[in-house]
């Protein structure tokens, strides 16, 4: 049970913070990081990469084909 507050003089002293109201930064910064991390690592935003194969250093016109 949380204890009373103290009174000094005519104020008085506020009561502890609770646990959550110290660390809910902490607990919405790692849960942040947790969802952009299964964000970015799942959802695919960008095409599977291709198999590299070897292409031509340089393209020519076709030849004319005369006829």
């Amino acid at each position: 049970m949380a204890k009373a507050p103290t009174v000094i003089g005519v104020l008085t002293e506020p009561p502890a913070p609770t646990w959550w109201k110290v660390n809910r930064h902490k607990v919405f910064g790692i849960g942040g990081l947790l969802i952009g991390y299964l964000i970015g690592t799942h959802l695919a935003g960008a095409p599977e990469q291709q198999p590299a194969t070897p292409r031509p250093g340089h393209t020519a016109p076709a030849p004319a084909t005369s006829g």
